[in-house]
């Protein structure tokens, strides 16, 4: 798939994606209906809103190419397509169910294994990000657009870590020790991507845990940013996986943090 046939897909999934978002905070307002999936996790008529919406642009978009979601998939069955769209219609759930700020609506295109297109909307931030190739990624902010690139925002000396829980394990903590790192910040969902791609933090490190789809939209972002993207053992990260697990992650902003 061309370049200019990327760009004009993610350009064209940016309105569904600000409809959707804003339809996920009337829905919250007006009271969420939630109900207990298989797997003991929480799902609300939000989730399959932003659902719909997102998954109805993308076939109408892209008919051929077929789509793997969070609230859909069928993990009995084994994923052996080699381009494949991932969505997680709403990342943080439980933060979203919270009334809480940080959950994010994603969705990707994955070819040969790599996610080479992502959308993130995180609403209550009134921020929407996407990328369609390398060196094309970008924030929509109170009506801009803006090229982000993975540029220190943080003071030089300053490295800042991001993580899912409130205490890392020690895996982690002597992972992040090893690039200097002097604080760490508590944050949920795709959205650590989508913030170490415009620099504002500088790595995130996570051992095995969630599915592909929680990944896929940040991981474009942040790589076609300038972001290194391995597991923790320096393999490469790749999507396609049969079972959908996703392995341990590390993502730095840059090879030297305090640049």
């Amino acid at each position: 798939m061309k370049q200019d046939e990327l760009k004009s897909i993610s350009e064209s999934l940016i309105e569904t994606f600000d409809r959707a978002g804003k339809e996920s905070i009337e829905l919250f307002s007006k009271g969420l209906k939630i109900t207990i999936k298989k797997d003991s996790s929480p799902v609300s008529n939000g989730d399959l809103r932003v659902d719909e919406l997102i998954c109805n642009k993308i076939k109408e978009l892209t008919p051929n190419i077929p789509i793997i979601s969070e609230e859909t998939v069928d993990l009995n069955i084994k994923n052996k397509n080699k381009i494949f769209w991932l969505i997680d219609p709403i990342d943080g759930t439980k933060e979203y169910i919270a009334g809480k700020d940080e959950y994010t609506l994603n969705a990707a295109l994955v070819i040969d294994s790599i996610p080479v297109l992502g959308i993130v909307g995180v609403p209550k931030k009134n921020r929407i990000f996407y990328s369609y190739s390398p060196g094309e990624s970008y924030l929509i902010e109170s009506g801009k657009t803006k090229k982000i690139n993975c540029e220190k925002k943080q003071p030089k000396g300053k490295i800042v870590a991001l993580s899912s829980v409130i205490k890392p394990s020690d895996i982690i903590l002597n992972k992040l020790k090893e690039y200097k790192v002097n604080n760490i910040v508590k944050m949920a969902s795709s959205y650590k991507f989508c913030v170490i791609a415009s620099g504002e933090y500088d790595i995130y490190a996570a051992r095995e845990r969630a599915n592909e789809w929680d990944y896929a939209a940040g991981h474009a972002i942040a790589q076609n940013a300038g972001a290194i993207i391995n597991t923790l053992d320096g393999k490469p990260f790749l999507y396609g996986k049969e079972d959908y697990r996703n392995p341990s992650l590390l993502i730095r902003r840059s090879e030297n943090l305090n640049d």
